[in-house]
């Protein structure tokens, strides 16, 4: 992977891992909103599904993102 690509790749992933976080904390606790606009991307009825997937792919970019070195 390019060197360019790598820090996109890790804001996205930042964001989908504390987004994923912050949404399933305010389902629990009811008081913390990080990341406000991500309650968009998840429809109604499936907040946890949603923001657990938000998390796990936000493991995965990230992973993605780390591991794109070129070996020769």
């Amino acid at each position: 992977m390019e060197k360019s690509a790598k820090k996109p790749l890790g804001v996205v992933s930042f964001v989908l891992i504390v987004g994923g976080v912050s949404g399933l904390l305010h389902e629990w606790l009811g008081w913390l909103r990080l990341f406000g606009f991500m309650r968009f991307l998840v429809p109604s009825g499936y907040e946890f599904l949603g923001y657990g997937l938000m998390i796990a792919l936000g493991v995965v970019v990230g992973l993605v993102s780390a591991s794109g070195r070129r070996t020769r």
